[in-house]
């Protein structure tokens, strides 16, 4: 399973809404506009949080002899497999609603699935008797949520349909019979044993890692002078929404129409890529241009092939559809350091942390002071 990632301009749309994301890659599945949606917790509904939270702190009465459980492992699994059910309505018990179901497996070739899987709940989960399919916001077939699901919720269900449930029966299946997720290759072994394909393996693992990097603030215990200026005047600025054209040395404002996805910033004040490096650079007193791709004129240019690990902190760092070609940078976010940079990402979410590799095709930086 994995979720197809498109590039687009200057700070892009979400992913679509995925029922299941094997099924949107097999059948080519993909929003108008293109990068990967979140990296951080912005982009996870916030009850879909406290459930991975919850189950974090739940595990241990089940896999007692697991160690390294933590939320943005449950984070990366979700992601790819219903997009933390983004779109659907997470009740305060945690019940999802519409319900999230997988393609039936008739071995029909929808959704590249082509071997038949019998029955195993009479539709008790996945409603219907005709086969097996998938169910809820971590994608158990009905067969492996009988062996290991839970009441996460405390009201005495086990229902592969309730955020709290599935996170808690997700986090026991990943556990195995008593994993230690610290080390790298128990973590691969775990994704693999959810789904046995390293494409999936590396899907997950991109996401983990990036939810992890903007689960933790930057050190800027030795950023001093204008870095320290700029990087907080960013930082101020968390929560605030993007706006479409929004944005500039004074401060947010109202955008204009319309992002590549169609969506408008006119009534919406805030920032879009650009504006926030914009205000955050003209607290140092420097004057930017308006738009990424002039941005990455500005300063000492480090191009893309050295690296994301030679930046420092006040760094602008840059995406373009075609990295090398400076005319195709798209976005720009300012490096905040411990590999993550201030960002306002696209329409639809705020000003965050996000890892420095939350978008695609990085196409270098450029340093200014």
């Amino acid at each position: 399973m994995a979720l197809l990632m498109f590039a687009a301009v200057c700070c892009a749309a979400p992913v679509g809404n995925a029922i299941s994301a094997y099924v949107a890659l097999k059948t080519g599945a993909q929003d108008d506009g293109g990068i990967a949606a979140g990296g951080s917790a912005a982009d996870i509904p916030p009850r879909m949080l406290t459930a991975y939270k919850k189950a974090v702190q739940q595990v241990g009465t089940y896999v007692p002899t697991c160690r390294g459980m933590r939320w943005p492992i449950l984070a990366g699994i979700a992601k790819v497999e219903s997009n933390h059910a983004v779109g659907r309505s997470i009740a305060d018990n945690g019940d999802i609603t519409p319900k999230i179901y997988g393609v039936l497996l008739n071995g029909s070739g929808q959704g590249g699935n082509t071997t038949v899987v019998p029955d195993t709940d009479g539709g008790k989960w996945d409603g219907t008797s005709q086969g097996e399919r998938a169910v809820g916001p971590f994608q158990f077939l009905p067969s492996t949520w009988e062996s290991i699901g839970q009441d996460g919720n405390g009201d005495k269900v086990a229902d592969p349909h309730n955020a709290d449930d599935a996170a808690l029966g997700a986090a026991i299946y990943l556990c195995g019979n008593g994993r230690d997720l610290t080390k790298r290759a128990q973590l691969k072994a775990a994704i693999w044993q959810y789904n046995h394909s390293e494409e999936y393996v590396a899907d997950v693992l991109g996401w983990i890692d990036q939810y992890t990097a903007a689960a933790t603030d930057p050190d800027l215990t030795n950023v001093t002078g204008k870095v320290r200026t700029v990087i907080d005047a960013a930082l101020s600025q968390r929560g605030v929404p993007y706006s479409w054209g929004g944005g500039n040395a004074q401060g947010p404002s109202y955008g204009f129409c319309c992002s590549p996805s169609g969506k408008s910033g006119a009534a919406i004040k805030g920032f879009d890529c650009s504006g926030l490096t914009q205000y955050a650079y003209a607290r140092a007193g420097i004057t930017l241009p308006r738009v990424a791709a002039a941005q990455a004129g500005a300063g000492q240019r480090i191009p893309a092939r050295l690296g994301t690990g030679v930046l420092k902190p006040g760094d602008l760092v840059f995406y373009a559809t075609a990295p090398g070609r400076d005319a195709t940078i798209y976005h720009v976010g300012i490096y905040a350091g411990s590999g993550q940079m201030v960002n306002a990402a696209r329409p639809g979410t705020v000003v965050r942390l996000d890892a420095v590799n939350a978008m695609p095709g990085y196409a270098g930086a450029a340093r200014l002071l």
